[in-house]
């Protein structure tokens, strides 16, 4: 199954928060991306039956493997995208929000030659 990039952008932000702080819920995604909490609830129950994540009684979301591996492949290539970018002189407001659209556009091949390009191997 293929996710939409709102998915890959929930996933992405549940592994940022949860390295932040540890314990994730619904609330702080939403906070995180400016999204409604009836949003949120919606994405997380989809990523639920899907098999993305795991919610507990008590709220707490942890991601499965599946959806750790999305997750991040997708703070990689962010990361990587908006160091690019400001290398190039884009601002770093511009280059943050122009990798979170090209993240998910990019093969996986094209991906991989512009880390080459870039000098960095795998």
């Amino acid at each position: 199954m293929h996710l939409h990039q709102s998915g890959e952008d929930y996933l992405e932000a549940i592994l940022i928060l949860q390295q932040e702080k540890g314990t994730v819920r619904s609330i702080d995604v939403a906070q995180k991306l400016g999204f409604s909490k009836p949003s949120v609830s919606r994405a997380m129950s989809i990523l639920r039956t899907d098999g993305y994540i795991e919610m507990e009684r008590s709220g707490a979301i942890t991601l499965t493997e599946r959806g750790e591996q999305v997750a991040r492949t997708m703070y990689e290539r962010h990361n990587l995208l908006t160091n690019w970018l400001t290398g190039l002189g884009v601002s770093p407001w511009v280059a943050a929000n122009d990798a979170c659209r090209m993240e998910h556009a990019l093969s996986e091949e094209t991906f991989n030659c512009l880390k080459k390009h870039m000098g960095i191997e795998d």
